[in-house]
């Protein structure tokens, strides 16, 4: 399986900084958080939310800490719970997306990436995940339309050519490979050296 970027694991960290703390047990949760302190985190989460249990940013936090430390399911559900709240977060829908894709749900998974994408100003990752769980189902064109979106909407991120260029690697387009391979080294995506060295030499 390719391997997925750590800049995905953005998707999860910025969403500390996109709302506004709500109260001190949150602050002390996200403290805890982006120190790796993530049971810690999940205890301060876990407080706050006893008197503010529908308050989306603690009980997104919550789920990202439980991802880090292996708890999938609590993730999970965390993360559902969130968005049963705001129904519009691209943010929540795409962190499921990417949960589901870890646990090779790849269906689920392009549910949740779709649901991104038919939201209004949805970002350019909704269309890379999409096409990531397109990609994993087997469903080429899909795939690449929304890798194409994706490259389209932000042609600066190399991860976007390296998934393209594997997926026209496996279906024995090489030119069209080699050059998104390439140009996804040329952005400083890991693993795209090794993959040139592969399939472009």
């Amino acid at each position: 399986m390719m391997r997925l970027s750590k800049s995905l694991v953005v998707i999860g960290i910025l969403f500390l900084f996109m709302t506004a703390c709500g109260g001190n047990s949150s602050s002390q949760g996200d403290i805890y958080f982006q120190n790796e302190q993530y049971e810690e985190a999940i205890r301060a989460y876990e407080k706050f939310l006893e008197t503010k249990p529908k308050n989306v940013k603690a009980l997104y936090n919550r789920g990202r800490a439980y991802e880090e430390v292996g708890d999938l399911e609590q993730a999970e559900a965390s993360f559902k719970r969130a968005l049963e709240v705001d129904t519009k977060n691209t943010q929540i829908m795409l962190s499921l997306s990417n949960l589901y894709h870890k646990r090779k749900s790849y269906e689920l998974s392009l549910m949740y990436a779709d649901n991104a994408v038919a939201v209004s100003g949805a970002p350019s990752t909704a269309y890379f995940m999409k096409g990531r769980a397109m990609h994993q189902l087997g469903n080429v064109n899909e795939a690449l339309r929304e890798y194409n979106a994706a490259i389209k909407m932000s042609p600066g991120n190399g991860q976007y050519y390296y998934y393209r260029g594997m997926l026209h690697q496996a279906t024995d387009k090489k030119q069209q490979a080699c050059n998104d391979l390439r140009k996804a080294v040329q952005l400083n995506f890991e693993g795209a050296n090794e993959a040139v060295a592969n399939y472009c030499q």
